[in-house]
């Protein structure tokens, strides 16, 4: 399949002797946005953080089996993580703007990976972020005060600008909106609506609502298995799974 982005093959994660993730099997596609939704703790953003390696924080995790970018291998002790990790952005579930000003909150990714030259290249990249992330107009004329000045659901823009700012390909966001109000979420969820055009993005939702949405292409997970893979519209209104069904129609999670 060429427009496979991320194919992931009987991906198991284990917490020192606790199975997290079963046999996790996808196939992710380029330039679409690909919602995980299923109960607390079934291991939707356990898998989210497979893709860019961000388990290998924790000591006793191991993540076995075979996640492929680009048909790349990346679990592997031979995957440069670092380049990885600049094709992935990831979105948290609370906004966490680092410490410093909105300008250099943007700046600070294409700064320690080197990707410009100039003053003026880095000014360019960090408007040009924050336009893509629909915050440009708010704040272009206080770019020197603290990111923490911004209000939630500014600040979860400057962080998906600070995201972007690297030229990803990935962008992962792990409930990206569960911290905001229904005004900010709305925001946010238009605005994925356009960065797919140009990114592959994954997100994990407790908000069905929220995956019918914004995604393309729904995964079900429950008590680490996927149950179903499938266009959303389908998983949502006419499922293969009846857990699948028993989840949607609120019988269980």
């Amino acid at each position: 399949m060429s427009n496979s982005k991320i194919l992931a093959n009987g991906v198991d994660v284990y917490y020192g002797s606790k199975q997290a993730l079963f046999g996790i099997s996808m196939d992710i596609k380029e330039k679409e946005v690909t919602a995980l939704i299923g109960p607390s703790g079934c291991g939707k953003s356990t898998f989210l953080r497979c893709i860019n390696r961000m388990n290998d924080l924790i000591e006793i995790c191991k993540v076995s089996g075979s996640i492929k970018v680009d048909n790349e291998e990346i679990i592997s002790e031979k995957t440069d993580v670092v380049s990885l990790r600049s094709k992935i952005g990831m979105v948290f579930q609370k906004p966490n703007p680092f410490p410093k000003s909105i300008f250099d909150n943007v700046a600070y990714g294409p700064t320690i990976h080197g990707l410009v030259d100039s003053k003026n290249e880095l000014e360019e990249i960090v408007h040009s972020s924050l336009k893509k992330a629909g915050l440009f107009d708010e704040v272009k004329d206080r770019l020197n005060e603290p990111g923490t000045s911004l209000s939630g659901g500014q600040q979860q823009r400057l962080c998906i600008a600070r995201a972007i700012a690297v030229n990803p390909e990935i962008i992962l966001m792990d409930e990206p909106c569960s911290a905001l109000d229904p005004i900010a979420t709305a925001i946010i969820e238009e605005l994925i609506d356009e960065l797919r055009l140009n990114y592959t993005i994954i997100i994990v939702t407790h908000s069905m609502q929220q995956a019918a949405r914004v995604s393309q292409k729904t995964c079900f997970f429950h008590l680490g298995e996927l149950i179903e893979t499938g266009e959303t519209n389908k998983i949502f209104t006419n499922p293969d799974n009846t857990k699948t069904q028993d989840y949607i129609t609120g019988r269980f999670g």
